[in-house]
This record gives C-alpha cells, structure tokens and sequence, in this order.
C-alpha cells in the first residue's frame, strides 16, 4: 500500500489495520510492505482517500 500526500494524519487506518503495518510517520503515515497483507481494510477507512494499492 502507498500512503498520498493526501494523508491527514487522523490515524483510523491505524487503527484498523490488523498487521500493524502502518507506522506513525508525520504526514504521511508509513505503511511496512514487510508486514502488510494487503487486506485492503485501511483503503477502506481512510476518509481523505489518500492509500493506495501498490503497483
């Protein structure tokens, strides 16, 4: 997953992601591709539609 600079900080995905795989990083978050599944729960909670799937 590739987090935009759409990314306002909230934290929901966070706190949704059930890999831990998407660490604090100022804006934008950092997602571990190490340790992200791509279950695709964080697209689905980020308000600002700022993750995206990686190429």
């Amino acid at each position: 997953m590739i987090v935009t600079d759409r990314c306002q900080g909230c934290g929901a995905c966070l706190l949704t992601c059930p890999e831990r795989a998407i660490r604090p990083h100022g804006q934008p978050l950092l997602v571990l591709d190490a340790l992200c599944t791509g279950c695709g729960e964080c697209i689905e909670v980020c308000p600002a539609d700022a993750i995206e799937e990686s190429p």
